[in-house]
């Protein structure tokens, strides 16, 4: 007893003793390594070991650079303190402050309401409305808001058509009792009294209602999961959908300078497709294990769920009145939501010639066209101008109210993952000028024998689940220079191993804690781990062949990834070794 009430403490502490011994368990490498090198890997494992256990909140984790790389003499501090606001960050920025002023007037939810009555009620349907209209918010709000705003929606619909979760749970355990007879509690919904009497009701056995209460039970649970799995991947459509496709883009630009493939135009142009196929097979993955493929379902029949299907389009249509009718704020912000995803686009979509030629070369990115659309949400009017208010002396002074206010983008924006970003950042620099992630690279070169086509999967599969462990942002922060170097090493395109490890640090969909979406849906209630972790297991690996399909395919062609490029350079002056084969994509 003693002994448990022993571990017990322990357990509570944990993360104070993490805090205070990893220091000291990495004290070794210090001396058995190259000094710098060494060093730098200390302090690399060192917020890797913080950021997976949590032992500080990541947003402090991320400036341990700040401290440490200067006091072990790895970087002096004036190239440090850059990295933690650089162009990549502002474009973040302008992303979650254009996704503040879409919440601050409610637009999201429209646009959700609008595509569930575009789908109808039919639950196949349904899911896939869902999945979606969380896919597409996502893309431009953080996943964690939109599985916010989706989850109350979904419940809402699903009392509609199945009634309270507590009565489908009573007669998922109804039995038939000795004498033929049992007590089964019917959840009767106001539409179908008039055609659910009670002849109707006794006609049921009670095997067919314990059977019809775990289908609609697994249905709800299909709803549910299907929200926080399109978030994630959603996210991976845009350069701000999610962090690490921006940690792919500064540490591109800190490694290879003279790269500039990716921006927002071709990273849409790659992504989106992909996102596109991978949800569809989601979609067919989740209906098919939750029992929303049937034919009952997605066809349109008159069966005894007629009514409460007509309940739950009447849900839907009664909250989208709710909403009124759109407004000259909504109006606006979709107008300057629309301009903002168009003007990135086309700023060099690469395939096009882009609006960029117009200006000095190089001068114009993607955070200059962010911040200019954003920084005209905190001066343009909410409401309707009008020419009458200026010469009616009767008319009422009212204050001026612009689509945004900065109080409402210091309440909204996660600060911390701006600082997470940067601590990327200023990590691989520090591996960069170290020459740490040479030094790794050196130590990986067993694995040029490895086919690339063949790397790609295992890269993919690696990151995918390491990341249910930990923060996508984190993990893509301590693997991505070990992936660069690797590519260089083995004489592959850097881009045929860094974008598949991008996007699948983003695909964790088999525990609660992989995601805060993933968290809040757990969160509910109503699923349980096992629930997740039989989904998320082939959702995993749905999405590792959808990202090799998608570098095989178009992704080969977009980004020249049959040949080596010549900016990609070593990261340092250390000589590299020699390699034993050429690029051989297809393997």
């Amino acid at each position: 007893m003693d002994f448990v009430k022993f571990f017990k403490k322990l357990w509570s502490v944990r993360k104070q003793l993490v805090l205070l011994m990893a220091p000291l368990l990495l004290l070794p490498l210090l001396f058995v390594l190259p000094a710098k090198e060494g060093k730098c890997l200390y302090v690399v494992l060192l917020m890797a070991l913080y950021w997976c256990t949590e032992a500080l909140p990541l947003a402090v984790t991320a400036m341990l650079p700040v401290c440490l790389f200067p006091t072990m003499g790895i970087l002096p501090s004036k190239k440090v303190c850059p990295q933690y606001f650089l162009e990549t960050n502002f474009l973040f920025l302008s992303g979650l402050v254009m996704a503040s002023a879409i919440e601050e007037w409610g637009l999201h939810r429209r646009i959700a309401l609008k595509v569930l009555k575009i789908v109808g009620v039919k639950p196949a349907w349904l899911i896939l409305g869902m999945m979606i209209t969380s896919s597409f918010l996502s893309m431009w709000l953080s996943n964690t808001a939109t599985t916010a705003m989706m989850l109350p929606i979904a419940n809402a619909i699903l009392e509609s058509l199945f009634g309270d979760l507590e009565t489908l749970k009573e007669n998922c355990k109804v039995k038939e009792d000795p004498e033929g007879q049992s007590q089964v509690k019917l959840h009767v919904l106001p539409s179908e009294k008039h055609t659910l009497t009670r002849e109707d009701r006794d006609q049921k056995s009670p095997e067919e209602v314990r059977k019809e209460a775990e289908y609609q039970l697994k249905v709800w649970k299909g709803f549910l999961i299907c929200i926080p799995y399109a978030a994630s991947i959603g996210g991976t459509a845009t350069l701000t959908g999610t962090a690490p496709n921006l940690i792919l883009v500064g540490q591109l630009k800190s490694y290879f300078p003279e790269c500039d493939l990716i921006n927002f135009g071709s990273w849409f142009v790659f992504a989106f497709p992909l996102m596109i196929v991978f949800l569809f097979v989601s979609w067919i993955w989740i209906s098919f294990l939750y029992g929303g493929l049937n034919t009952r379902l997605c066809i349109n029949k008159q069966d005894d769920r007629a009514a409460a299907e007509a309940k739950a389009r009447a849900v839907i249509d009664e909250d989208y009145k709710k909403l009124g009718p759109i407004n000259f704020a909504e109006v606006s912000i979709s107008f300057f939501f629309i301009l903002f995803a168009i003007l990135l686009f086309t700023r060099d979509p690469k395939f096009v010639t882009g609006w960029s030629v117009f200006f000095n070369k190089g001068y114009v990115s993607d955070a200059v066209t962010g911040v200019i659309i954003i920084s005209i949400l905190f001066f343009f009017p909410s409401q309707c101008p009008s020419l009458q208010w200026w010469f009616n002396p009767r008319a009422t002074t009212t204050p001026y109210v612009p689509l945004l206010s900065w109080k409402r983008v210091q309440e909204c924006v996660p600060w911390n993952i701006i600082l997470l970003l940067g601590g990327g950042f200023a990590m691989a620099k520090g591996c960069e000028e170290s020459g740490l992630a040479a030094w790794i690279g050196g130590h990986l070169q067993p694995l040029a024998q490895v086919p690339p086509a063949v790397a790609v999967i295992l890269i993919t599969a690696f990151i995918a689940c390491f990341t249910e462990f930990a923060s996508n942002t984190a993990t893509i922060i301590i693997f991505l220079p070990v992936i660069a170097e690797l590519a260089i090493r083995v004489k592959v395109n850097p881009l045929y191993f860094m974008i598949p490890a991008t996007v699948g640090c983003s695909y964790a969909f088999m525990l609660p804690v992989s995601t805060p979406p993933n968290s809040i849906a757990f969160a509910s209630g109503h699923l349980m781990v096992k629930d997740m972790v039989k989904t998320g297991f082939m959702m995993n690996i749905l999405g590792i062949v959808c990202v090799s399909l998608a570098m095989n395919t178009w992704g080969l062609n977009m980004f020249s990834l049959h040949t080596y490029p010549d900016w990609a350079r070593p990261l340092n002056t250390t000589e590299l070794i020699p390699t034993l084969h050429p690029l051989n994509v297809t393997g």
